[in-house]
């Protein structure tokens, strides 16, 4: 597996993509206190104080062939969030983008289209993947509109699928793009780059 989905720097005009590493610690940190986003409570995002242990734990998941985390930065450099190959299925060519979160002040504008953009494409032209998934929490509304944005379509919902660190039950709403859909998506999102804002 871990052949499979080697470590890769994407870059675009307005995000780059790069492997994570220990050392963006400090950087992670700030850009999650950016609108204080572990305290949303769908959501499950590391605040400043759990930073380091996700490094490693995203990292571990690397070394074990299951996850395949990236550090984001916006087009200054600026590190702003996270994203992963994650539930990465070798022998069938699957991977969903997930564990994904970005500062507040990076949720606007064309960043979110163009990370998708190049990790989708990576995945289908470079690793040849047959679908790539998303899940998401049910009521996290934001997050859905973003995915079906991007022309992912909806499987199902898994309910009761997980439990969250607050107790509650999550219901989680399971998206895919396929290899046959992936041209028209890939069309659609470089067309919503590159309209006038």
């Amino acid at each position: 597996m871990a052949t499979w989905l080697a470590p890769v720097r994407l870059t675009g005009t307005s995000c780059t993509l790069e492997p994570l590493a220990p050392e963006h610690h400090d950087a992670l940190a700030a850009a999650a206190a950016d609108g204080e986003l572990w305290k949303l409570w769908y959501t499950a995002i590391p605040g400043p104080e759990a930073m380091r242990g996700e490094i490693a734990r995203r990292l571990d998941l690397q070394a074990k062939g299951a996850m395949l985390p990236f550090t984001t930065r916006n087009a200054e450099g600026r590190v702003v969030g996270m994203t992963t190959y994650m539930n990465v299925d070798a022998t069938h060519k699957r991977v969903e983008i997930g564990s994904t979160w970005t500062a507040a002040s990076e949720q606007r504008g064309p960043f979110n289209t163009e990370c998708k953009l190049l990790l989708l494409g990576h995945a289908f032209e470079q690793l040849g993947c047959i679908a790539v998934e998303f899940r998401t929490h049910f009521f996290n509304q934001q997050s859905r509109r973003a995915i079906e944005r991007l022309g992912a379509k909806l499987d199902g919902i898994l309910r009761n699928h997980q439990r969250a660190s607050n107790g509650t039950l999550r219901d989680t709403c399971a998206y895919s793009i396929t290899e046959a859909e992936w041209p028209t998506v890939k069309t659609h999102l470089r067309w919503q780059l590159d309209k006038p804002r």
